[in-house]
């Protein structure tokens, strides 16, 4: 039997096989341990395969659950080695694009190495689970027959190009930025300019300043389309955005670049990135801590004096040529549709139908719960592509899919196709439509459960999407299993992400919440992080903030606008009202997470005490420093921003005391006392610093004690804030694994 090289060579770019060719000698050369492990990693990454997490034994998509299609060793333990652990594969997608014939190639790739699941993600990538790394090459190489990469879809690399979905059909925009995407695509991967980068590189493309389909506040590098005052076409670049443990909002580096620049400046950017950013600390490295380390008028001088430098590149122009011929011919003429006696149908149209700017057409989207869409729905889905609109289909960054230039008389019989198949849900877009990133499924990162706690809300919000209030259903809820905002946290009305604290002798799965992000306008401004709720109570969590709003709302108030005139203080109370734990004893619910019947990691200490336990000194004062951090927002709002500043420093400083006090109960005040011994008996020690939680959070207090000049900003308040409560996160996770290890801790208590 032929090889799928062999098969496929004549129909794949002869540079592709080439790489496919070189990556699977890699992978030979690291079964016979002649590739160092951290080298391999970074060339697996960089081809788009990841390790997963193997420790749930189980992947759910929420409403019901799947064993692995395939045995991979003792899944509580771990495989033991890489050739026994599946891993995730993540295809690119430039800006969701898709046609039929790919679609049909992904079912086949998702049943033949995977468990015939396909996820779409927040940067309109697919990813498959579960796939064994020897099938990789194989993988890649039917992939590039049919126009698709994994390459540098994941790695210190730049990740896919995200885009509008509604790139060229939307109302609002000011002209179709999808082949300017797919040109950035092409020029940026691979490219000599990119390989050295320190982390990765996030770029998109929108249509239009007002809406949030590009989302470009949160990317290294963001074009809006726009036009002269001569009508020439061009972009608003802004640059060093970035959610992540900190999030920053990018700053606007142009108002006005040429379509003839786009690409130069592009490359000019990467330049500057490789050569200054961060190297060595990973928690550091993303562009936008070099954008605020700089300032935006001091990278604008350096990119420039860049992009001045640079040789001349055919590549850079030679697209516009493209760019002018450029446009989806729709199948048929579009034909418009009234309304019609199908109260079923007619409630899907409702959110899941977007009427395009081309008269008689519409956007129809499957909503698709956290994500996710069977191989055989994809298959099926191919052929209704096919069928109704000519197979111009993209996903969205809110994990969708959509098929575009559907004539609207056609959409009753789409509705039915679409129902046929599973994937009619109403709700596209709403508080029903539940965003979420692996979580604790898959992701080695995930502290809590987010697709299981999703797929919890979808199904109560789904059971009332009827009765609930206009007002509550245009509301998102968008979460993520740790800070690093995979799930994008912190673009939703309602956010959450998930943390741990240790209580009864236990670990409880806890989400914070972040309430409030204005969306609009490319999501020009985060949600506010307010404090940590037991998992098992989010859901009853959200329908009494939803309640109180409606209850409470002033004429005319929005929810960003309403969570900003209650503030700190005003959600407190709320907040507050589903902090509590009850003891094991009372309810042992409360002690696993969702979809999972398992206790959460229960250690031995304080089994079967339901009342009555001796509180350690060191919960009064991490608690302690919870109240400093809260006080430090309360300032920010104030626009006190020196105080917000400082007492974010302080609550970092009584977080490293209450685990110094473990070492050394008698420790004095003094801030320097307190730096000094934690840095040598928990940080140089490497007791800090947890390789599941990530990010090495000690440095965030040794920057601001040794900040002898500080900046006294709004910008600077916040993000020592958000530092801040990362600081004191990994303190409660420190104190956590401690108490499991009392050999480590004479004095807890």
């Amino acid at each position: 039997m032929t090889s799928w090289r062999e098969r496929l060579v004549d129909r794949t770019d002869p540079e592709l096989t080439r790489e496919i060719d070189a990556y699977e000698q890699q992978l030979e050369l690291k079964k016979q341990g002649k590739v160092e492990a951290n080298l391999f990693q970074e060339t697996r990454l960089r081809r788009g395969v990841y390790g997963q997490r193997y420790d749930n034994g189980l992947r759910h998509d929420g409403i019901a659950q799947r064993t692995l299609p395939f045995p991979c060793g003792d899944l509580k333990k771990g495989p033991e080695t890489v050739w026994d652990a599946p891993g995730m594969s993540r295809i690119k997608i430039p800006f969701g694009g898709l046609n039929p014939e790919q679609m049909e190639l992904l079912a086949d790739l998702a049943e033949e190495y995977s468990d015939a699941i396909l996820h779409v993600t927040t940067r309109q990538d697919i990813q498959l689970h579960y796939v064994h790394i020897e099938n990789t090459p194989d993988m890649m190489r039917r992939l590039a027959a049919v126009g698709i990469t994994t390459r540098e879809a994941c790695g210190n690399s730049v990740r896919n190009v995200t885009g509008c979905h509604k790139a060229g059909c939307c109302m609002s925009e000011t002209f179709d930025v999808t082949p300017y995407a797919a040109a950035a695509m092409r020029f940026l991967l691979g490219h000599r300019d990119t390989q050295d980068m320190g982390r990765k590189f996030k770029v998109t493309f929108s249509g239009c300043a007002g809406e949030a389909c590009g989302l470009t506040s949160l990317h290294d590098l963001g074009y809006i389309a726009k036009l002269n005052e001569q009508g020439e076409r061009g972009f608003a670049v802004y640059v060093g955005g970035g959610l992540g443990p900190v999030p920053y909002q990018a700053k606007l580096f142009s108002d006005f670049v040429p379509e003839s620049e786009i690409l130069p400046l592009a490359q000019a950017v990467c330049r500057v990135f490789a050569r200054y950013g961060e190297k060595k600390n990973r928690g550091r490295a993303r562009m936008k801590f070099l954008v605020h380390k700089w300032g935006i008028e001091e990278f604008r001088a350096e990119v420039l004096k860049e992009r001045e430098q640079l040789t001349p590149d055919p590549a850079w122009t030679a697209y516009l040529d493209e760019v002018a011929a450029y446009g989806e011919q729709p199948p048929r003429p579009g034909a418009p549709l009234g309304a019609t006696d199908d109260a079923e149908f007619e409630a899907w149209r409702a959110t899941n139908v977007y009427r395009q700017r081309q008269e008689g057409y519409a956007i129809a989207m499957a909503t698709l719960p956290l994500g996710d869409l069977t191989s055989w729905q994809m298959r099926q889905l191919a052929d209704i592509a096919r069928k109704f609109n000519g197979g111009y289909v993209r996903t969205t960054v809110d994990q969708n899919i959509v098929l575009r230039w559907v004539p609207e008389a056609d959409l009753p019989a789409l509705y039915q196709a679409f129902k046929a198949i599973g994937i009619a849900r109403p709700g596209a877009g709403t508080i029903a439509d539940v965003t979420s990133c692996p979580g604790t499924d898959t992701c080695k990162l995930g502290i809590a459960s987010s697709r299981g706690l999703a797929a919890e809300l979808t199904e109560r919000l789904d059971a009332k999407f009827g009765t609930l209030d206009p007002r509550v259903k245009e509301l998102q809820i968008k979460v993520s299993g740790c800070f690093n905002s995979c799930g994008q946290h912190h673009l939703a009305d309602l956010g959450f992400y998930g943390v741990s604290r240790k209580m009864d002798g236990a670990t409880v799965p806890h989400f914070r919440a972040v309430l409030g992000a204005r969306r609009e306008n490319n999501a020009h401004e985060y949600g506010q992080t307010i404090g940590a709720i037991p998992s098992k109570r989010v859901p009853d969590f959200v329908e009494r903030l939803t309640g109180l709003y409606l209850d409470q709302r002033e004429e005319g108030e929005s929810f960003p606008d309403y969570i900003g005139r209650l503030g700190k203080k005003g959600l407190k109370p709320v907040l507050d009202e589903f902090s509590e734990v009850p003891p094991r004893l009372v309810d042992s619910s409360f002690y696993s997470d969702w979809r999972d019947a398992r206790e959460f990691n229960i250690s031995d200490i304080g089994t079967g005490e339901c009342a009555g336990a001796v509180v350690s000194r060191i919960d009064f004062d991490l608690q302690e420093a919870e109240r400093l951090h809260y006080e430090g927002q309360i300032a920010l709002e104030s626009k006190e921003y020196q105080k917000a500043d400082d007492t974010a420093y302080l609550a970092m400083v009584e977080a490293a005391k209450a685990l110094v006090r473990l070492r050394e109960p008698n420790i004095s005040d003094d801030p320097d006392a307190i730096v000094a011994k934690f840095r040598s008996e928990f940080h140089d020690t490497g007791l800090f610093h947890n390789k599941f939680v990530g990010g090495n959070f000690a440095m965030h207090l040794f920057r601001r004690h040794e900040d002898k000049a500080r900046r006294y900003d709004e910008d600077n308040a916040r993000h020592l804030l958000e530092e801040a409560q990362l600081f004191i996160e990994a303190a409660y996770d420190c104190q956590a694994r401690l108490s499991e290890q009392p050999q480590l801790q004479p004095s807890l208590a």
